[in-house]
């Protein structure tokens, strides 16, 4: 990797090759070039104009799931948003939270004021910008149902106010998907005016049941391939036989089949072979090309 390209700016959020294992839940993934995880606004637009100027490539890191890092690791500088948090709710149950603000504390909060429209999320592992890009979602609600509108920072460094519209949402993902516009913050709708007691119960519902069916215990990103409609991807891949399936480290999870998890050691060289295994498995015998959730950071120079 190239470390002396153009002057860092003197900012203590910006370290190089920045370790990324730590910042994923897959915990695999070479060291980002540079690395930063900018605590306000301003320290962000100082960011991207270094960067931009000198050239470099620019990827956005959240909460480190849904996402396999290469172990080459990341060209060009990476921008953590984790450190960014902030929320504000009002009287209507409208809430504005900062894109570093964790998913499930969003949920909590809602939850414990009586707000309903976040119980879904309490178990996803984001933040509320990767809610906005990937539109993620659980339990039969996403981002996409309660979401009013996002502030992005476009390349040039323009605050944008964008509708859900603009965002082009669809199944997993949105319009901010591949571009270079970072979420600063998101504004979402909810219902108030319940008994906090009563969302509180169904949230914790609703987190009990996805630990009860989910891996929780070793280190994953979450769903690995989206479902093909009528079908579930962990369907397919367990009647497959390949429930427990290992190559190297990684394993398809014996709890649920949509899941790879890290057994200890593993590569991101043994998670996408793993995925890609899958893929050819199910498809030879169902017909069916799975289409991977998770996001592929770096180069993987075997496929």
């Amino acid at each position: 990797m190239n470390q002396t390209l153009g002057v860092a700016p003197d900012l203590t959020c910006l370290k190089p090759q920045g370790s990324l294992q730590s910042l994923t839940t897959f915990r695999v993934g070479g060291p980002a070039e540079w690395l930063a995880m900018p605590r306000h606004r301003r320290e962000l637009e100082d960011l991207l104009a270094w960067a931009i100027a000198a050239d470099l490539p620019i990827t956005f890191l959240g909460a480190g799931s849904n996402l396999l890092i290469s172990d080459r690791g990341i060209f060009g500088l990476v921008i953590c948003t984790r450190r960014w948090r902030s929320t504000e709710f009002d009287d209507s149950g409208r809430v504005t939270a900062a894109a570093g603000e964790p998913l499930p504390t969003l949920a909590w909060k809602a939850a414990k004021l009586g707000c309903r429209g976040l119980e879904w999320a309490v178990g996803i592992p984001g933040t509320v910008g990767g809610a906005v890009v990937m539109n993620a979602g659980a339990h039969g609600g996403c981002a996409a149902d309660v979401l009013v509108s996002t502030t992005v920072l476009a390349p040039d460094l323009t605050p944008l106010r964008l509708t859900p519209a603009d965002l082009q949402f669809q199944y997993r993902t949105s319009a901010l998907q591949g571009g270079r516009q970072v979420v600063l913050e998101a504004t979402f709708q909810l219902k108030p005016g319940h008994d906090p007691a009563l969302v509180v119960a169904d949230t914790l519902a609703g987190l009990n049941q996805r630990r009860a069916t989910q891996p929780y215990d070793r280190p994953s990103c979450g769903s690995v391939f989206r479902n093909p409609y009528p079908h579930t991807a962990g369907t397919l891949i367990e009647k497959t036989g390949l429930k427990g399936y290992r190559l190297g480290n990684a394993q398809i999870s014996e709890r649920h089949a949509n899941f790879i998890v890290n057994l200890g050691g593993a590569t991101a060289t043994d998670i996408r072979r793993l995925i890609h295994h899958v893929q050819n498995e199910v498809e030879q015998n169902w017909a069916v090309r799975l289409r991977p959730e998770v996001k592929f950071m770096g180069e993987f120079l075997d496929f």
